[in-house]
């Protein structure tokens, strides 16, 4: 059924099997397991569970933020699957992990938000507080679209594991690092996800307002604005994930091209 979300429609499945798997759980978000594709359950199935699942059944409730989640991973996951088999390979579905408190992964870390992939147990993390942080510490305008984006740029990194580009933890910092490199790579791979979200089936069109809501999101969190807001000075030397410019830059790159090969952030100035 068609979810409405503002400008942004949002595709649920009807039953709420979650397509692609997302585990809803603890960390005082409310909600319990939810089903992964081959309908197994992940964790112990909670009377909240059904309580979503009911919610996000019905037109009229749909418009849940819990049900766009959803709508916005199944729809990731889609694409990516298909851009692999195309490629003559094999996406790994990944379990979304929702929380609004920190989760222990398989390398015994808990992780830092907005959100981690964990190649060791193949789990994308969310922290759903960092939707509301985006705003109220990160300065953004908000909007169902940026969340879409945070989503995108985390199944970036995912994507990234899954081929093995780097490991991450030794990327180093600095403009040109390793590191902001892999970041705007992830950025990059948003952008291509929101310029083919509509073939997946799950969302109506976008409009240029929600693709507004991704790149302000994306410039809130770049290195040199929260250099601004914490510390009056830019230190380009310690960037980690990129200026603002460079990040709505590379967005836009995939969102034009919607093609993965637009995305190579590993030659050159970035």
């Amino acid at each position: 059924m068609t979810v409405g979300g503002g400008a942004l429609g949002v595709i649920v499945a009807l039953v709420l099997g979650l397509v692609f798997g997302v585990d809803v759980f603890g960390g005082g978000s409310g909600f319990g397991s939810l089903s992964d594709l081959n309908n197994r359950t992940v964790g112990s199935p909670s009377a909240a569970n059904g309580q979503l699942a009911a919610t996000c059944k019905t037109g009229a409730q749909a418009n849940h933020p819990d049900c766009r989640i959803v709508g916005w991973v199944n729809s990731i996951q889609s694409y990516w699957t298909s851009e692999f088999t195309a490629a003559g390979s094999r996406y790994p579905l990944a379990t979304t992990r929702l929380s609004t408190g920190q989760v222990s992964t398989a390398a015994g870390r808990p992780r830092p938000p907005p959100g981690r992939s964990t190649p060791a147990d193949k789990h994308v993390c969310i922290d759903l507080s960092f939707f509301n942080e985006l705003g109220t510490k990160f300065g953004a305008k908000g909007g169902p679209f940026a969340e879409a984006y945070v989503l995108a740029h985390e199944y970036g990194h995912h994507v990234q594991d899954t081929l093995g580009v780097v490991c991450r933890a030794s990327a180093g910092q600095g403009a040109q690092s390793q590191s902001v490199r892999i970041e705007l790579q992830a950025d990059c791979y948003a952008g291509i996800w929101a310029h083919n979200a509509t073939a997946t089936g799950y969302l109506t069109q976008l409009t240029q307002a929600d693709i507004a809501q991704a790149l302000d999101a994306a410039a809130a969190v770049g290195d040199d604005q929260i250099q601004r807001k914490t510390q009056d000075r830019v230190t380009p030397d310690t960037w980690t994930h990129g200026s603002s410019a460079q990040r709505q830059h590379w967005f836009t790159t995939g969102y034009q091209s919607g093609r993965p090969g637009s995305c190579d952030t590993s030659k050159g100035n970035i």
